[in-house]
Protein backbone atom coordinates (compact mmCIF):
# COMPACT_ATOMS: atom_id res chain seq x y z
CA UNK A 1 0.00 0.00 0.00
CA UNK A 2 1.55 3.30 -1.20
CA UNK A 3 1.16 6.29 0.64
CA UNK A 4 2.11 10.26 0.36
CA UNK A 5 5.00 12.01 1.93
CA UNK A 6 4.79 12.21 5.68
CA UNK A 7 3.60 14.93 7.97
CA UNK A 8 5.45 14.79 11.44
CA UNK A 9 2.73 13.63 14.53
CA UNK A 10 3.22 16.66 17.36
CA UNK A 11 4.36 15.30 20.58
CA UNK A 12 1.30 15.50 22.29
CA UNK A 13 -0.86 13.43 19.40
CA UNK A 14 2.86 11.30 19.72
CA UNK A 15 2.38 10.28 23.48
CA UNK A 16 -1.34 9.66 23.00
CA UNK A 17 -0.19 6.99 20.31
CA UNK A 18 2.17 5.22 21.93
CA UNK A 19 0.01 5.18 25.40
CA UNK A 20 -2.13 2.05 23.81
CA UNK A 21 -1.80 -0.96 26.34
CA UNK A 22 -3.79 -4.28 25.70
CA UNK A 23 -5.92 -3.58 28.74
CA UNK A 24 -6.43 0.09 28.02
CA UNK A 25 -6.72 0.86 24.33
CA UNK A 26 -6.88 4.71 23.43
CA UNK A 27 -9.95 4.58 21.43
CA UNK A 28 -12.89 7.38 21.94
CA UNK A 29 -15.57 5.57 21.40
CA UNK A 30 -19.42 7.46 21.11
CA UNK A 31 -23.01 6.44 20.47
CA UNK A 32 -25.64 8.18 19.01
CA UNK A 33 -29.29 7.22 19.09
CA UNK A 34 -32.33 7.15 16.59
CA UNK A 35 -35.60 6.67 17.15
CA UNK A 36 -36.30 5.94 12.96
CA UNK A 37 -34.04 3.79 11.19
CA UNK A 38 -31.64 5.65 9.39
CA UNK A 39 -30.64 4.67 5.65
CA UNK A 40 -27.03 3.50 5.17
CA UNK A 41 -26.61 4.67 2.05
CA UNK A 42 -27.46 8.56 3.06
CA UNK A 43 -25.36 8.19 6.16
CA UNK A 44 -22.56 7.20 4.19
CA UNK A 45 -23.17 10.06 2.08
CA UNK A 46 -23.18 12.13 4.89
CA UNK A 47 -19.87 10.82 6.21
CA UNK A 48 -17.93 11.10 2.72
CA UNK A 49 -19.08 14.95 2.18
CA UNK A 50 -18.74 16.26 6.09
CA UNK A 51 -16.29 13.83 7.94
CA UNK A 52 -13.99 13.28 4.87
CA UNK A 53 -13.55 16.81 4.50
CA UNK A 54 -10.88 16.81 7.52
CA UNK A 55 -8.03 15.70 5.46
CA UNK A 56 -6.71 13.75 8.80
CA UNK A 57 -9.51 11.12 8.39
CA UNK A 58 -7.41 10.13 5.37
CA UNK A 59 -4.31 10.19 6.96
CA UNK A 60 -2.52 6.92 9.25
CA UNK A 61 0.20 7.26 11.74
CA UNK A 62 3.22 5.79 11.45
CA UNK A 63 6.10 5.41 13.23
CA UNK A 64 10.14 5.02 11.74
CA UNK A 65 12.92 4.79 14.52
CA UNK A 66 10.94 6.19 16.97
CA UNK A 67 9.48 9.03 15.74
CA UNK A 68 5.79 9.67 14.68
CA UNK A 69 4.58 10.75 11.74
CA UNK A 70 0.70 11.27 9.33
CA UNK A 71 0.61 9.32 6.48
CA UNK A 72 -1.66 9.72 3.53
CA UNK A 73 -3.46 6.33 2.70
CA UNK A 74 -3.48 6.44 -1.15
CA UNK A 75 -6.12 3.37 -1.27
CA UNK A 76 -8.06 4.95 1.48
CA UNK A 77 -11.89 3.35 0.60
CA UNK A 78 -14.97 4.52 3.16
CA UNK A 79 -15.99 0.80 3.22
CA UNK A 80 -13.36 -0.18 5.17
CA UNK A 81 -14.23 2.80 7.66
CA UNK A 82 -18.38 2.79 7.75
CA UNK A 83 -19.71 -0.46 8.63
CA UNK A 84 -23.03 -2.51 8.93
CA UNK A 85 -23.65 -4.07 11.72
CA UNK A 86 -26.72 -6.27 13.02
CA UNK A 87 -27.69 -6.95 16.82
CA UNK A 88 -28.64 -10.34 18.18
CA UNK A 89 -32.08 -11.16 19.91
CA UNK A 90 -34.23 -8.46 20.91
CA UNK A 91 -31.84 -5.64 19.90
CA UNK A 92 -32.22 -3.45 23.05
CA UNK A 93 -29.47 -1.69 25.41
CA UNK A 94 -28.45 -5.13 26.73
CA UNK A 95 -27.05 -6.35 23.57
CA UNK A 96 -26.08 -2.37 21.84
CA UNK A 97 -23.82 -2.55 25.58
CA UNK A 98 -22.49 -5.71 24.86
CA UNK A 99 -21.48 -4.65 20.98
CA UNK A 100 -19.50 -1.76 22.12
CA UNK A 101 -18.12 -3.68 24.95
CA UNK A 102 -16.20 -5.57 22.27
CA UNK A 103 -15.53 -2.56 20.28
CA UNK A 104 -13.80 -1.08 23.11
CA UNK A 105 -11.61 -3.70 23.14
CA UNK A 106 -11.21 -4.32 19.44
CA UNK A 107 -7.49 -2.21 17.88
CA UNK A 108 -8.03 -0.30 14.91
CA UNK A 109 -6.42 -1.35 11.50
CA UNK A 110 -2.92 -0.09 12.21
CA UNK A 111 -2.48 -0.10 8.15
CA UNK A 112 -5.60 2.34 7.80
CA UNK A 113 -6.41 5.67 9.50
CA UNK A 114 -7.51 4.50 12.84
CA UNK A 115 -11.08 5.46 13.05
CA UNK A 116 -14.02 3.30 12.29
CA UNK A 117 -18.15 3.59 12.46
CA UNK A 118 -20.72 0.89 13.33
CA UNK A 119 -24.03 1.53 11.66
CA UNK A 120 -26.59 -0.57 13.67
CA UNK A 121 -29.35 -1.34 11.58
CA UNK A 122 -31.94 -2.89 13.91
CA UNK A 123 -31.71 -1.49 17.76
CA UNK A 124 -34.68 -0.72 19.45
CA UNK A 125 -36.98 -0.02 16.34
CA UNK A 126 -34.48 2.31 15.33
CA UNK A 127 -30.97 3.11 14.41
CA UNK A 128 -27.52 3.18 16.25
CA UNK A 129 -24.20 4.89 15.58
CA UNK A 130 -20.85 3.92 17.46
CA UNK A 131 -17.89 5.61 16.77
CA UNK A 132 -14.86 4.32 17.48
CA UNK A 133 -11.65 7.06 17.16
CA UNK A 134 -8.11 6.90 18.50
CA UNK A 135 -7.31 9.43 21.14
CA UNK A 136 -3.99 10.51 18.91
CA UNK A 137 -6.19 12.22 16.55
CA UNK A 138 -8.21 14.50 19.21
CA UNK A 139 -9.56 14.95 22.46
CA UNK A 140 -13.16 14.94 23.36
CA UNK A 141 -14.08 18.04 23.05
CA UNK A 142 -13.06 18.47 19.38
CA UNK A 143 -14.40 14.88 18.03
CA UNK A 144 -17.54 16.34 19.33
CA UNK A 145 -17.85 19.09 17.43
CA UNK A 146 -16.28 17.40 14.38
CA UNK A 147 -19.43 14.46 14.93
CA UNK A 148 -21.79 18.18 15.42
CA UNK A 149 -19.98 19.30 12.27
CA UNK A 150 -22.29 16.11 10.70
CA UNK A 151 -25.90 17.11 12.39
CA UNK A 152 -28.43 19.14 10.80
CA UNK A 153 -30.47 21.38 12.55
CA UNK A 154 -33.71 19.64 11.00
CA UNK A 155 -34.57 16.87 8.93
CA UNK A 156 -33.71 18.26 5.70
CA UNK A 157 -31.21 21.10 6.50
CA UNK A 158 -29.84 23.30 7.21
CA UNK A 159 -26.73 22.15 8.83
CA UNK A 160 -26.09 22.50 12.65
CA UNK A 161 -22.44 24.37 12.70
CA UNK A 162 -20.84 26.14 9.71
CA UNK A 163 -18.44 24.28 7.79
CA UNK A 164 -14.49 25.02 8.88
CA UNK A 165 -12.04 26.41 6.71
CA UNK A 166 -11.33 24.75 3.54
CA UNK A 167 -7.98 25.85 4.07
CA UNK A 168 -7.33 24.75 7.98
CA UNK A 169 -3.83 25.42 8.03
CA UNK A 170 -4.35 28.94 6.62
CA UNK A 171 -6.58 29.26 9.75
CA UNK A 172 -4.78 32.01 11.97
CA UNK A 173 -3.61 32.15 15.71
CA UNK A 174 -2.43 28.96 17.29
CA UNK A 175 -5.15 27.78 19.58
CA UNK A 176 -3.38 26.83 22.23
CA UNK A 177 -1.70 30.36 22.56
CA UNK A 178 -5.29 32.10 22.50
CA UNK A 179 -6.22 30.36 25.41
CA UNK A 180 -2.94 30.16 27.57
CA UNK A 181 -1.21 33.44 26.60
CA UNK A 182 -1.08 34.87 30.08
CA UNK A 183 0.42 31.51 30.89
CA UNK A 184 2.38 31.12 27.91
CA UNK A 185 5.75 31.69 30.17
CA UNK A 186 4.62 29.03 32.32
CA UNK A 187 3.85 26.59 29.56
CA UNK A 188 7.47 27.30 28.10
CA UNK A 189 8.94 26.56 31.87
CA UNK A 190 6.39 23.27 31.77
CA UNK A 191 7.89 21.93 28.87
CA UNK A 192 11.47 22.45 29.31
CA UNK A 193 11.09 20.95 33.02
CA UNK A 194 9.43 17.85 31.25
CA UNK A 195 12.26 17.58 28.79
CA UNK A 196 15.11 17.83 31.03
CA UNK A 197 13.54 15.25 33.34
CA UNK A 198 12.88 13.02 30.83
CA UNK A 199 16.47 13.62 29.07
CA UNK A 200 18.23 12.66 32.35
CA UNK A 201 15.96 9.55 33.01
CA UNK A 202 14.50 10.58 35.56
CA UNK A 203 10.66 11.14 36.32
CA UNK A 204 9.71 13.87 38.42
CA UNK A 205 8.27 12.35 41.08
CA UNK A 206 10.91 10.13 41.71
CA UNK A 207 13.11 13.04 42.44
CA UNK A 208 10.93 15.98 43.89
CA UNK A 209 13.78 18.41 44.90
CA UNK A 210 15.42 17.71 41.86
CA UNK A 211 11.97 19.28 40.00
CA UNK A 212 11.63 22.36 42.48
CA UNK A 213 15.06 22.78 41.67
CA UNK A 214 14.82 23.05 37.96
CA UNK A 215 11.32 25.12 38.38
CA UNK A 216 12.83 27.57 40.93
CA UNK A 217 12.15 30.51 38.29
CA UNK A 218 8.43 30.07 38.94
CA UNK A 219 7.14 29.63 42.59
CA UNK A 220 3.63 28.86 41.47
CA UNK A 221 4.53 26.11 39.04
CA UNK A 222 7.17 25.12 41.89
CA UNK A 223 4.56 24.41 44.40
CA UNK A 224 2.44 22.80 41.89
CA UNK A 225 5.47 20.33 41.14
CA UNK A 226 6.05 19.68 44.45
CA UNK A 227 2.44 18.61 45.04
CA UNK A 228 2.31 16.76 42.21
CA UNK A 229 5.37 15.04 43.51
CA UNK A 230 4.27 14.53 47.06
CA UNK A 231 0.45 13.45 46.00
CA UNK A 232 -0.15 9.60 47.93
CA UNK A 233 -2.02 7.14 46.57
CA UNK A 234 -6.11 7.35 46.77
CA UNK A 235 -7.99 4.71 49.22
CA UNK A 236 -7.47 0.94 48.24
CA UNK A 237 -11.65 0.33 47.12
CA UNK A 238 -12.15 -2.84 44.62
CA UNK A 239 -12.77 -0.28 41.66
CA UNK A 240 -8.11 -0.07 41.90
CA UNK A 241 -6.07 -2.62 40.41
CA UNK A 242 -4.23 -4.27 37.27
CA UNK A 243 -6.95 -3.86 34.62
CA UNK A 244 -7.43 -7.26 32.44
CA UNK A 245 -8.65 -6.92 28.75
CA UNK A 246 -12.14 -7.27 28.75
CA UNK A 247 -14.49 -4.09 29.36
CA UNK A 248 -17.77 -3.74 29.99
CA UNK A 249 -20.08 -0.53 29.23
CA UNK A 250 -22.69 1.07 30.47
CA UNK A 251 -25.39 4.38 30.57
CA UNK A 252 -28.22 5.89 32.69
CA UNK A 253 -30.81 7.26 31.93
CA UNK A 254 -30.44 11.03 31.40
CA UNK A 255 -31.36 13.87 34.04
CA UNK A 256 -32.59 16.96 33.50
CA UNK A 257 -30.26 19.52 33.05
CA UNK A 258 -32.51 22.46 34.04
CA UNK A 259 -32.88 20.55 37.45
CA UNK A 260 -29.49 19.93 37.84
CA UNK A 261 -29.04 23.91 37.37
CA UNK A 262 -31.55 24.66 39.86
CA UNK A 263 -30.19 22.25 42.28
CA UNK A 264 -27.15 24.16 41.97
CA UNK A 265 -28.16 27.12 41.96
CA UNK A 266 -30.12 26.91 45.50
CA UNK A 267 -27.51 25.31 46.74
CA UNK A 268 -24.48 27.27 45.64
CA UNK A 269 -22.50 25.00 43.00
CA UNK A 270 -21.93 24.45 39.72
CA UNK A 271 -23.32 21.65 37.47
CA UNK A 272 -20.15 20.34 37.06
CA UNK A 273 -19.88 20.00 41.39
CA UNK A 274 -23.62 18.86 41.62
CA UNK A 275 -22.31 15.73 38.77
CA UNK A 276 -19.84 15.03 39.87
CA UNK A 277 -20.79 14.69 43.63
CA UNK A 278 -23.73 12.44 41.95
CA UNK A 279 -21.15 10.02 40.77
CA UNK A 280 -19.50 10.26 43.95
CA UNK A 281 -22.63 8.73 45.76
CA UNK A 282 -23.15 5.98 43.33
CA UNK A 283 -19.99 4.94 43.81
CA UNK A 284 -20.29 4.96 47.41
CA UNK A 285 -23.24 3.10 47.16
CA UNK A 286 -21.96 0.34 44.78
CA UNK A 287 -19.05 -0.42 47.69
CA UNK A 288 -21.82 -0.25 50.33
CA UNK A 289 -24.26 -2.74 48.62
CA UNK A 290 -20.68 -5.15 47.98
CA UNK A 291 -20.37 -4.97 52.07
CA UNK A 292 -16.89 -2.77 51.72
CA UNK A 293 -16.24 0.14 54.13
CA UNK A 294 -16.44 3.35 52.68
CA UNK A 295 -15.76 5.39 55.66
CA UNK A 296 -13.03 7.80 55.01
CA UNK A 297 -12.35 6.51 51.45
CA UNK A 298 -11.49 8.64 48.80
CA UNK A 299 -11.01 8.22 45.12
CA UNK A 300 -9.13 10.36 42.77
CA UNK A 301 -10.24 11.11 39.37
CA UNK A 302 -8.31 12.32 36.47
CA UNK A 303 -10.28 15.58 35.25
CA UNK A 304 -9.10 16.73 31.74
CA UNK A 305 -9.63 20.53 31.71
CA UNK A 306 -9.71 21.65 28.33
CA UNK A 307 -7.07 24.64 27.20
CA UNK A 308 -8.86 25.62 24.18
CA UNK A 309 -11.95 27.91 22.20
CA UNK A 310 -14.75 25.57 20.86
CA UNK A 311 -14.79 27.32 17.97
CA UNK A 312 -10.56 26.44 17.28
CA UNK A 313 -11.90 22.40 17.90
CA UNK A 314 -11.70 21.38 14.07
CA UNK A 315 -7.95 21.72 14.39
CA UNK A 316 -8.02 18.54 16.02
CA UNK A 317 -5.35 17.20 17.91
CA UNK A 318 -5.04 17.31 21.90
CA UNK A 319 -5.20 20.25 23.79
CA UNK A 320 -5.59 19.44 27.32
CA UNK A 321 -4.34 19.17 30.94
CA UNK A 322 -5.70 17.21 33.73
CA UNK A 323 -5.84 17.88 37.40
CA UNK A 324 -6.57 15.45 40.27
CA UNK A 325 -9.94 15.54 42.19
CA UNK A 326 -10.34 14.10 45.07
CA UNK A 327 -13.92 12.48 45.03
CA UNK A 328 -15.09 11.85 49.23
CA UNK A 329 -16.73 8.44 48.62
CA UNK A 330 -16.94 8.66 52.89
CA UNK A 331 -19.46 10.96 52.97
CA UNK A 332 -22.94 9.93 53.05
CA UNK A 333 -25.17 12.87 53.22
CA UNK A 334 -25.13 14.06 49.56
CA UNK A 335 -24.98 18.12 50.87
CA UNK A 336 -22.47 17.43 52.86
CA UNK A 337 -20.49 15.66 49.87
CA UNK A 338 -21.86 18.62 47.62
CA UNK A 339 -19.78 21.14 49.49
CA UNK A 340 -16.83 18.91 49.85
CA UNK A 341 -16.76 18.11 45.99
CA UNK A 342 -17.36 22.12 45.50
CA UNK A 343 -14.15 22.79 47.82
CA UNK A 344 -11.95 20.49 46.28
CA UNK A 345 -12.82 21.86 42.81
CA UNK A 346 -12.27 25.39 44.01
CA UNK A 347 -8.72 24.68 45.43
CA UNK A 348 -8.09 23.78 41.73
CA UNK A 349 -9.51 26.81 40.36
CA UNK A 350 -6.14 29.07 38.68
CA UNK A 351 -3.97 25.81 39.42
CA UNK A 352 -1.39 25.30 36.99
CA UNK A 353 -1.80 21.38 37.11
CA UNK A 354 -3.43 21.32 33.62
CA UNK A 355 -0.59 23.12 31.88
CA UNK A 356 1.73 21.22 33.74
CA UNK A 357 0.43 17.88 32.85
CA UNK A 358 0.07 19.05 28.92
CA UNK A 359 3.29 20.10 29.33
CA UNK A 360 4.83 16.75 30.73
CA UNK A 361 2.93 14.94 27.92
CA UNK A 362 4.66 17.03 25.37
CA UNK A 363 8.15 16.59 26.23
CA UNK A 364 7.24 12.36 27.03
CA UNK A 365 5.97 12.43 23.72
CA UNK A 366 9.24 14.08 22.71
CA UNK A 367 11.64 11.59 24.34
CA UNK A 368 11.84 7.90 24.43
CA UNK A 369 8.79 5.72 25.23
CA UNK A 370 10.25 4.04 28.34
CA UNK A 371 10.52 6.91 29.75
CA UNK A 372 7.07 7.61 28.79
CA UNK A 373 5.53 4.68 29.96
CA UNK A 374 7.15 5.24 33.14
CA UNK A 375 5.12 9.14 33.47
CA UNK A 376 2.13 7.93 32.49
CA UNK A 377 2.24 4.84 35.27
CA UNK A 378 3.61 7.16 38.35
CA UNK A 379 0.56 9.89 37.09
CA UNK A 380 -2.01 6.66 36.98
CA UNK A 381 -1.29 4.88 40.22
CA UNK A 382 -2.53 7.98 42.28
CA UNK A 383 -6.34 8.07 40.45
CA UNK A 384 -8.83 5.27 40.60
CA UNK A 385 -11.01 7.01 37.41
CA UNK A 386 -10.94 9.11 34.31
CA UNK A 387 -14.12 11.55 34.50
CA UNK A 388 -14.96 14.09 31.94
CA UNK A 389 -17.68 16.45 31.35
CA UNK A 390 -18.09 17.77 27.59
CA UNK A 391 -20.87 20.74 26.79
CA UNK A 392 -23.12 19.48 23.75
CA UNK A 393 -25.92 21.49 22.20
CA UNK A 394 -29.10 22.50 24.21
CA UNK A 395 -31.33 21.55 20.57
CA UNK A 396 -32.29 18.90 18.99
CA UNK A 397 -29.95 17.33 15.64
CA UNK A 398 -31.00 15.40 12.75
CA UNK A 399 -28.27 12.85 10.83
CA UNK A 400 -29.14 12.14 7.47
CA UNK A 401 -32.61 13.19 7.94
CA UNK A 402 -33.40 11.29 11.18
CA UNK A 403 -33.21 12.86 14.86
CA UNK A 404 -30.84 12.18 17.09
CA UNK A 405 -32.34 10.83 20.37
CA UNK A 406 -29.46 10.05 22.64
CA UNK A 407 -26.10 11.18 22.20
CA UNK A 408 -23.37 9.41 24.73
CA UNK A 409 -19.52 8.65 24.69
CA UNK A 410 -16.52 6.09 26.66
CA UNK A 411 -13.72 7.39 27.27
CA UNK A 412 -10.18 5.79 27.34
CA UNK A 413 -8.02 5.04 30.35
CA UNK A 414 -4.47 5.36 30.44
CA UNK A 415 -2.07 3.38 32.69
CA UNK A 416 -3.41 0.42 35.28
CA UNK A 417 -6.66 3.15 35.59
CA UNK A 418 -9.55 0.92 35.17
CA UNK A 419 -12.47 3.24 35.03
CA UNK A 420 -13.66 5.73 32.86
CA UNK A 421 -17.03 8.39 33.90
CA UNK A 422 -18.17 10.45 30.89
CA UNK A 423 -21.03 13.02 31.02
CA UNK A 424 -22.37 15.13 27.84
CA UNK A 425 -25.19 17.45 27.93
CA UNK A 426 -27.50 17.66 24.72
CA UNK A 427 -30.62 18.52 24.43
CA UNK A 428 -31.48 19.72 27.96
CA UNK A 429 -30.49 16.43 29.22
CA UNK A 430 -27.65 14.91 31.02
CA UNK A 431 -26.22 11.74 29.69
CA UNK A 432 -23.52 9.53 31.78
CA UNK A 433 -21.62 6.97 30.57
CA UNK A 434 -19.28 4.62 32.26
CA UNK A 435 -16.52 1.79 31.22
CA UNK A 436 -15.40 -0.71 33.49
CA UNK A 437 -12.28 -2.64 33.97
CA UNK A 438 -14.67 -6.44 34.12
CA UNK A 439 -11.86 -8.05 36.23
CA UNK A 440 -12.31 -4.90 38.59
CA UNK A 441 -16.59 -3.62 38.14
CA UNK A 442 -18.13 -6.21 36.15
CA UNK A 443 -21.24 -5.30 36.65
CA UNK A 444 -21.21 -0.90 35.96
CA UNK A 445 -24.75 -0.75 34.85
CA UNK A 446 -25.02 -1.67 38.94
CA UNK A 447 -23.78 1.58 39.31
CA UNK A 448 -24.55 3.86 37.09
CA UNK A 449 -28.41 2.79 37.83
CA UNK A 450 -27.49 4.97 40.92
CA UNK A 451 -26.76 8.60 39.18
CA UNK A 452 -30.44 9.21 39.16
CA UNK A 453 -31.07 8.03 42.74
CA UNK A 454 -28.17 9.95 44.06
CA UNK A 455 -29.19 13.13 42.39
CA UNK A 456 -32.83 12.34 43.76
CA UNK A 457 -31.06 12.09 46.86
CA UNK A 458 -29.84 15.39 46.51
CA UNK A 459 -33.10 17.00 45.05
CA UNK A 460 -35.12 15.92 48.00
CA UNK A 461 -32.34 16.35 51.28
CA UNK A 462 -32.21 20.04 49.62
CA UNK A 463 -36.09 20.41 49.58
CA UNK A 464 -36.25 18.98 52.91
CA UNK A 465 -33.66 21.71 54.19
CA UNK A 466 -34.42 24.77 55.62
CA UNK A 467 -33.92 26.88 52.61
CA UNK A 468 -31.12 29.53 53.36
CA UNK A 469 -31.22 33.60 53.45
CA UNK A 470 -29.23 35.29 50.80
CA UNK A 471 -25.67 34.80 50.71
CA UNK A 472 -25.97 32.25 53.42
CA UNK A 473 -24.10 30.02 50.35
CA UNK A 474 -21.42 32.55 49.48
CA UNK A 475 -18.27 30.77 49.93
CA UNK A 476 -16.98 31.67 52.37
CA UNK A 477 -19.95 30.84 54.52
CA UNK A 478 -19.82 27.56 52.62
CA UNK A 479 -18.21 25.78 55.38
CA UNK A 480 -20.73 27.27 58.22
CA UNK A 481 -23.23 26.06 56.24
CA UNK A 482 -21.65 22.30 55.84
CA UNK A 483 -21.19 22.34 59.80
CA UNK A 484 -24.54 22.36 60.11
CA UNK A 485 -25.30 19.13 58.49
CA UNK A 486 -25.31 15.70 60.26
CA UNK A 487 -28.40 14.15 61.13
CA UNK A 488 -30.38 16.41 59.36
CA UNK A 489 -30.21 19.21 56.50
CA UNK A 490 -28.98 22.18 55.80
CA UNK A 491 -28.66 24.35 58.62
CA UNK A 492 -28.04 28.14 56.93
CA UNK A 493 -26.07 29.90 59.88
CA UNK A 494 -27.35 32.51 61.48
Amino acid sequence: MSSSPREKISAVDTAWLRMDRPSNLMMICGVMLFRDRVRFERLKAVMEKRWMRFRRFRQRPAQVLGVAYWETVADFDIDDHVVRVALPGKAGRKELQALVSRLAITPLNPARPLWQYHFVENFDGGSALIARVHHCYADGIALVQVLLSMTDAGRTGPPAMSPPPKNLRAARNDLLREMTQPLSGVMKLALKVGAALLERGTVVWQDPAQAVALAEQGGALTAEIAKLALMGQDSPTRFKGKPGIGKSVAWAEPLSLDEVKAVGKALGASVNDVLLSCVAGALREYLVGKGDPTDGVMIRALVPVNLRPLEKAYRLGNKFGVVFLDLPIGIENPIERLYAVRANMGTLKGSFQPVLTLGLLAAAGAGPKILQDQLVSVLARNATAVMTNVPGPQQPLYMAGAKIERFMFWVPQSGDIGMGVSILSYNGEVQFGLITDRGLCPDPERVIARFGTEFEKLVLTTLLSPWPRPGDLDPDLAAMAVSGIGSGGVVPPS
